[in-house]
């Protein structure tokens, strides 16, 4: 599948112009934790954009959220590394423990989009680019700001050899390179 029948799919299940972005973003951040780790850089992408595929079928319900996606997945002719990432990236719905490089990847660079959205949003002109690899990790260690945000989950960089400091820093260039599209 290429990355146009990818989008085309996405669009099918999911219609909410915030999730749109969140796939998005997630999608840029996978391509340049693939870029970086020498990885297939187009198949982390495909992961990153629908790995929230299921989300508006399952109606948020996190319980369900990543199994359902399996089906349509699937049934597209997905490579099954992404399928299993997409179902891994909710371990507590799943029941399996992420295990690879692409899984660790999907689970941190996704959950970390939220909270450069969210820092991004405390910042004046409420832009990415004034937003400083600095302000993310010092926002890692406050539990109120942005509390849905799994810190331990974006922690998980480190099964794939990145360290907090240099995952932020690649995810939020990933993400200024997309914000126009996010308005941010």
């Amino acid at each position: 599948m290429n990355r146009d029948e990818a989008e085309a799919l996405l669009k099918k299940h999911v219609k909410n112009d915030r999730m749109l972005d969140h796939s998005y973003a997630s999608e840029a951040v996978l391509r340049a934790l693939g870029r970086r780790l020498g990885q297939d850089e187009e198949l982390w992408g495909l992961a990153g954009l629908l790995h929230d595929i299921d989300i508006e079928a399952v109606g948020g319900d996190l319980t369900r959220h990543g199994l359902e996606a399996e089906r349509p997945l699937r049934e597209a002719g997905l490579d099954d590394r992404i399928v299993e990432a997409i179902k891994r990236h909710n371990e507590t719905a799943c029941g399996l423990k992420r295990c690879t490089d692409l899984q660790f990847a999907l689970a941190a660079g996704e959950t970390i989009t939220g909270l450069i959205v969210a820092t991004a949003l405390v910042y004046p002109d409420k832009k990415i680019a004034s937003v400083q690899v600095k302000s993310i990790t010092k926002r890692m260690k406050e539990k109120a700001f942005a509390a849905s945000v799994n810190r331990d989950t974006i922690r998980e960089c480190e099964q794939i050899g990145l360290p907090l400091d240099e995952f932020v820093a690649i995810c939020l260039e990933a993400m200024r390179g997309i914000a126009g599209r996010l308005g941010l």
